[in-house]
């Protein structure tokens, strides 16, 4: 039988070649190492590159050594991490691939590389700690991103010691640099997003000669062969959220006002600590034209940005109610578009860490504080709006429970009408409750959950339509002044003008008012003394009290 080299006794089969200046550096100075290291580029068999799968190992012709083979989706096909250049060059007694360099025998796993390797030396420690020798040492192909010491004194020994003393953390870090199968250099194009055990995404990608991880030029050294896999050295520790403090994520994200906000105010341990709690963290932008003084008032309402569980936002489902370190009930409002916790709105996706989780909110939350009666009639500008709530028999539905969004005309609001408009509306207790009850719609509707156009069903029956324009609400296309006044069975809207439901048509114009107006008016007074001192309501309660007076 004619052998692919003679004197070798080797048998026709597959040969892959080093390129010409590498095999012409061998062959000058033959002696039993050189045919050794040939008969590993040998396989005694015929495999075309149609063969050569990905994962699948070939048995060498230098003491049954095995050879590796990966064929990755984009096409590169790897020897041992060499690159094939050139594939099924056929030959009488075999078939021949050019690959880009000289392979050597694997004969350690992953495991054993990070026993032997001294710069590995925290590293080996992290391993065996985290109880993962066993996979690292144990069948697969795996890729190690092995962080050397120089990676790990990189971060503050505050965040290290706490990490290398949480197991579960410790495990989540060392994932996070494993990836599920054996990726090569050679492999690695720009915008390659590869997964880890942890679950997390890396992209690995190029920056001229240097191979790099999200975006940073961090691996020192490549292609160090495995058994079972690939070890590529990196100087930067790859730190997943599942590991990190609530401070740590925020520092990532853009939400460090509120972070320095809550250490101002002493409530840092919070964040840091082994409590399960989900910060609910406005945006930076929020904060603009200047951050709150840090008295009771800003410690409480940060408390109250404080849940007491560790929650994933896509559990959360319409009318859950959370409970907050500062004591308050918050509620979930789901959307179409959006989910929201009474007026503030997730803004971008979960950040998970060890104990807590991290959602990023598009405003400053308001808790709920009373009813819709209550917050009307803490507000002077809805003193009209009380005293014809209480005249039309309403009280009662809007102190209830329920779920109500009510536009609520202010003072200004009823002063607009005309005289004759506002005579008939006020004389007529059923037909005011109709129009009240028109300005309150049958289910909680916030601003952060407004598309483009909303039809909101009304007590009355009618519907309004809800829409939101360069960050304007409006009403029936009327603008809102004031969004957003959470009550705890519903939510405000400070409207200046009165809602006329769809069978209403204007009114003639008169100048009196009638008796039952008198009244309200009379009743309004005691909720606004302001309100009788505008230079607008004025002759309106001079010509109310001339006539009282007769």
């Amino acid at each position: 039988m004619t052998s692919v080299y003679p004197g070798t006794g080797l048998l026709p089969g597959i040969v892959f070649l080093p390129r010409g200046e590498v095999l012409d550096s061998l062959v000058s100075n033959v002696n039993i190492e050189l045919l050794n290291a040939l008969r590993y580029h040998m396989v005694n068999r015929r495999v075309l590159t149609d063969e050569l799968k990905h994962g699948m190992a070939l048995t060498s012709m230098y003491q049954n050594s095995g050879i590796q083979i990966h064929h990755y989706p984009n096409g590169i096909v790897t020897v041992n991490c060499a690159r094939l250049l050139k594939a099924d060059h056929h030959a009488t007694n075999g078939v021949v691939h050019l690959i880009d360099k000289v392979i050597s025998t694997i004969t350690n796993n992953i495991q054993q590389i990070i026993e032997i390797e001294d710069t590995f030396e925290t590293l080996r420690a992290a391993v065996a700690a985290s109880g993962l020798n066993t996979l690292l040492e144990g069948d697969g192909q795996f890729t190690l991103l092995a962080p050397t010491n120089e990676a790990f004194e990189k971060i503050p020994a505050e965040t290290l010691n706490r990490i290398l003393g949480d197991p579960e953390a410790l495990r989540d870090l060392l994932n996070n640099h494993i990836l599920k199968s054996a990726m090569c250099a050679e492999a690695i194009v720009a915008g390659l997003s590869v997964e880890t055990l942890e679950g997390t995404t890396l992209e690995v990608g190029c920056s001229g000669d240097m191979l790099t991880i999200n975006g940073k030029a961090i691996i020192s050294n490549k292609d160090i062969l495995a058994t079972n896999g690939v070890i590529h050295f990196i100087d930067e520790l790859l730190i997943p959220d599942s590991a990190k403090t609530l401070f740590e994520l925020a520092a990532e994200s853009d939400v460090s006002t509120v972070i320095d906000l809550f250490r101002q105010a002493g409530l840092g341990t919070h964040l840091s600590g082994s409590e399960r709690v989900t910060l609910l963290a406005p945006l930076n932008s929020i904060f603009k034209d200047g951050t709150p003084p840090i008295d009771a008032y800003t410690k409480n309402l940060l408390l109250n940005h404080i849940i007491k569980d560790q929650l994933a936002s896509k559990y959360l489902y319409h009318g859950q109610t959370l409970e907050t370190l500062g004591g308050k009930k918050l509620r979930v409002f789901v959307y179409r578009n959006s989910l929201c916790i009474e007026n503030s709105c997730i803004a971008a996706h979960d950040k998970r860490g060890r104990y807590g989780t991290l959602f990023t909110m598009d405003r400053v939350l308001t808790p709920p504080m009373g009813t819709v009666m209550d917050v009307l009639k803490g507000d002077n500008r809805f003193s009209m709006l009380v005293a014809a709530i209480q005249s039309a028999g309403l009280t009662e539905t809007l102190n209830r429970e329920g779920a109500y969004t009510v536009f609520a005309p202010t003072n200004e609001a009823f002063q607009a009408l005309p005289p004759g408009e506002l005579n008939k509306l006020l004389g007529n207790a059923k037909e005011l409750a109709n129009i009240l009850k028109y300005h309150v719609g049958d289910e909680i509707l916030v601003s952060g959950g407004i598309g483009a156009l909303v039809r909101l069903k009304s007590l009355q029956g009618d519907k309004l339509e809800v829409s939101l324009k360069n960050n304007v609400v409006s009403v029936n296309k009327e603008p809102v002044v004031e969004s957003d006044i959470m009550a705890t069975n519903g939510v405000v809207y400070a409207i200046t003008s009165v809602l006329q439901p769809p069978v209403n048509r204007p009114q003639e114009r008169g100048d009196e008012l009638a008796d039952s107006a008198l009244e309200i008016f009379k009743q309004a007074s005691a909720f606004s003394r302001a309100s009788q001192r505008s230079v607008r309501l004025a002759p309106v309660y001079q010509r109310l009290l001339e006539r009282m007076k007769h």
